[in-house]
């Protein structure tokens, strides 16, 4: 061990007073976290200068000198909202009949009438297209015929605006787009349930109509989250740490040394969760449900280890204070490796472009510097209290300790068949990561919702119903050289809307052309182009503007995987390119979020996989120079890689595809599954300065071969408290967890003693 590190860590567990002020000073530090969270940020900005000059101003209010424009007589015109900050979903049979019209106008003036509501837009909501300009209601009268219904409802299904925008094909489904007043929102029930309860009060007299209401939308998708969020994030750590607590009790059989690693482990979270508060990060499942966990179990792994060799010193008949610093001395610098490349392998996150998995890595990296200091403080300074008195009671009753010799046979068996053992393992990791190498990335946007949540299942109502929630669109852009409404502009459009048309996948195309040629009597693209200008001018920005040279078809998507999508946007975008070659005046572009994801995506997916490969290289060569041997660092690569094809081999066989959990889950577990290995291997080569390589293997499993069992029983034990979670992802990453540190385990003992005593020299 270097001389400095051992020094100062023997320091901190001789000096009890020094370090319990520390422990206080940290503390009080993380306890401003949850006090006030902002207050670094504001005196951070009140030690900056105190006034912007003009320019800064005028850059945040979005003013530009350059703003002026010939066509600021265009932009002036509002352009017609096509979505809302949510979307209720209205489901019945009897929507083109007179009472469930009366229905459904009921629905809207109720919902109209609450304070929270600013606008809604629905089936009359659209402009008319009329050429004469008269309004000609989308639902009749309720005193009208069932007959004029009926033609009413054939109408709606021709119209291209009302047709998988507020209705579905067999007209039983009908949206309104809902704008919230965000100042008078005074619960997150007001924008989920509550619009649901209120729908279903206004049709309480209507008992003859059948209607059924959900909702989903852009902010119930951001609400659901948050508090499916904060619900697993109590709820789960309560679980897992009341695992951790019992299990750890019924291996150790001492009270006091679970209190005192116990406690180590928590002080580790508060301060995590206290001192990254002041990024005032909003909303992360990763950082608010995953994070704590996390920290929980990495600092109890290393207060395991720790907690162990202090027993077992402190059996021998020395002090509570001499078996803490004898314990701080012999497995201190494991610890110390241990969080060392925790940190580089959760680190390498921040070099994702993806900003949750940025905060994710930086936060992590917090919470493992913390949890080291939770470990090297608080467990010496305990165990200079009353508890440290009889630490080693219980230690020859523990379930573990009696039957180490038992499994210490399975090692005796491979350091015999060392060269099986290694070829077998070695063969094991190259087909697993074959098979692990067959992922593909892929994406959901409900993914981040719970599975049973009524916006999870409204958004899947939605794509059966109307062909997806989410819009994207195709942009098109012609140069000056195209005369203004020459009749090319809508070829190219309506050819735009054939390539996506001929996708089974895309939802119905809306275009300016389709809505020109909506009217009836007008089917040329020259008498279409010409009642362009006779559509209100709101409708017509929105998918035309002549002034800028540009034109808009947008489209609707399902929430099946981007990578489902991924093949059809190459369709798309081959077919634009053609066509860009038929009209070389012309410029195409699909964009829209789910195109985004498709083209950003596999270079998330890309980086957060470099990021891995990265964070090996540098642990192998960190390992390899820390024990001052290139074969124990390539050594070491194999119980690290194995417990991550194993999982990978998991994903293949659930059919789950590389998405950014996933790849997280990776990072985090070689983070957590090199601990075991790295006190191993420390152990190890303490002991080969007094016995050959086959012995220092048993000696070294001896030592440290109780707190690898225990540390993997209780981490699955604690990964498989989430389990319960309603969330997708969170379950996904629980069970790639529980997988990589069995795997790692196994690892340890049947592969990793194989290859020392094999490749190393006597």
């Amino acid at each position: 061990m270097p001389r400095l590190f051992v020094n100062a860590t023997t320091w901190i567990a001789r000096q009890p007073l020094v370090t319990l002020l520390v422990i206080l000073a940290i503390s009080s530090f993380a306890l401003l976290g949850y006090i006030d969270p902002g207050i670094i940020k504001r005196t951070w900005a009140a030690a900056k200068s105190p006034a912007n000059s003009p320019l800064e101003d005028k850059e945040e209010t979005g003013e530009s000198e350059n703003d002026s424009s010939g066509s600021q007589s265009f932009q002036r015109v509002p352009r017609m909202q096509m979505g809302g900050d949510a979307i209720l979903i209205v489901e019945s049979e009897q929507i083109f009949t007179p009472r469930g019209a009366e229905a459904l106008r009921e629905v809207v003036r109720h919902l109209r009438d609450l304070d929270h509501i600013g606008d809604i837009r629905w089936l009359e909501s659209v402009p008319t297209m009329n050429l004469f300009g008269l309004a000609e209601p989308v639902l009749p009268r309720s005193d009208a015929s069932q007959e004029r219904f009926d033609r009413a409802r054939q109408k709606a299904l021709d119209h291209p605006l009302l047709r998988a925008q507020y209705l579905s094909g067999d007209a039983g489904t009908t949206l309104l787009f809902i704008d919230f007043d965000i100042l008078m929102i005074r619960s997150d029930d007001d924008c989920i349930s509550g619009l649901r309860i209120e729908a279903a009060r206004a049709i309480e007299e209507f008992s003859d109509v059948e209607m059924k209401f959900s909702v989903t939308g852009r902010i119930p998708i951001m609400v659901s989250a948050i508090k499916s969020q904060d619900d697993s994030r109590l709820l789960y750590q309560t679980i897992a740490y009341s695992i951790i607590l019992i299990l750890s009790m019924i291996l150790f059989r001492g009270l006091a040394a679970v209190i005192i690693v116990a406690g180590a482990a928590a002080l580790g979270v508060f301060w995590t969760i206290g001192i990254t508060s002041f990024y005032e990060i909003q909303f992360n499942p990763l950082v608010n449900v995953i994070l704590p966990v996390l920290v929980a179990l990495v600092g109890f792994t290393d207060g395991v280890h720790l907690m162990v060799a202090i027993r077992r010193i402190r059996a021998s008949g020395k002090t509570s204070k001499e078996a803490a610093v004898e314990g701080i001395r012999e497995v201190g610098m494991a610890c110390f490796l241990t969080s060392v490349t925790t940190a580089i392998g959760l680190g390498s996150l921040m070099l994702a472009q993806h900003e949750l998995v940025q905060e994710f890595g930086k936060c992590s990296v917090i919470g493992v510097v913390l949890t080291f200091l939770s470990v090297i403080t608080w467990i010496p300074f305990a165990c200079s209290t009353r508890l440290g008195k009889n630490l080693h009671v219980g230690l020859e009753r523990s379930l573990i300790h009696r039957n180490l010799e038992k499994i210490s046979a399975l090692v005796d068996f491979v350091i015999r068949h060392k060269v099986a053992c290694s070829l077998g393992g070695i063969g094991c990791l190259i087909v697993a990561g074959g098979i692990s190498a067959t992922l593909r990335p892929d994406q959901r946007q409900a993914t981040q919702l719970p599975r049973s949540s009524e916006v999870a299942i409204a958004m899947a109502r939605l794509d059966q119903a109307l062909g997806g929630l989410e819009t994207s669109q195709v942009n098109i852009q012609w140069t000056g050289n195209v005369p203004f409404n020459d009749p090319e502009i809508g070829e190219v459009i309506q050819a735009v809307d054939k390539i996506l048309g001929d996708e089974e996948l895309i939802g119905y195309p809306l275009s300016i052309m389709r809505i020109s040629g909506a009217i009836e009597g007008e089917r040329t693209i020259e008498s279409q182009m010409s009642l362009i200008d006779l559509l209100p001018p709101s409708l017509k920005r929105t998918f035309y503007s002549p002034e800028e040279r540009t034109a808009t078809t947008i489209f609707r998507v399902q929430d099946l995987g981007i990578a489902k999508y991924g093949p059809i946007f190459e369709r798309i975008q081959e077919r634009l390119e053609e066509l860009k070659s038929e009209h070389p005046e012309f410029l195409f572009r699909l964009t829209g979020s789910a195109v985004w994801r498709w083209e950003n995506l596999y270079q998330i997916v890309v980086d957060l996989l470099a990021s891995l490969g990265t964070a090996a290289i540098i642990i192998f060569v960190v390992l390899g120079f820390v024990y001052r041997s290139f074969r124990i660092g390539l050594i070491s690569v194999f119980p690290n890689l194995f417990p991550l094809a194993i999982a990978g081999v998991y994903l293949v066989f659930i059919g789950q595809s590389l998405e950014i959990v996933t790849v997280c889950a990776f990072t985090v577990c070689l983070g957590i599954a090199v601990d075991d290995t790295i006190h191993f291997l420390t152990r190890f080569q303490e002991e080969r300065r007094n016995a050959d390589i086959e012995e220092s293997i048993r000696r070294a499993f001896t030592s440290v071969g109780t707190a690898l069992l225990i540390t993997t029983v209780v981490l699955v034990a604690g990964f498989s408290s989430v389990f319960f979670s309603d969330s997708r992802d969170h379950v996904i990453f629980a069970s790639m967890g529980s997988i990589t540190i069995a795997a790692a385990l196994l690892a340890d003992l049947l592969v990793l003693p194989a290859l020392l005593a094999w490749w190393l020299k006597r």
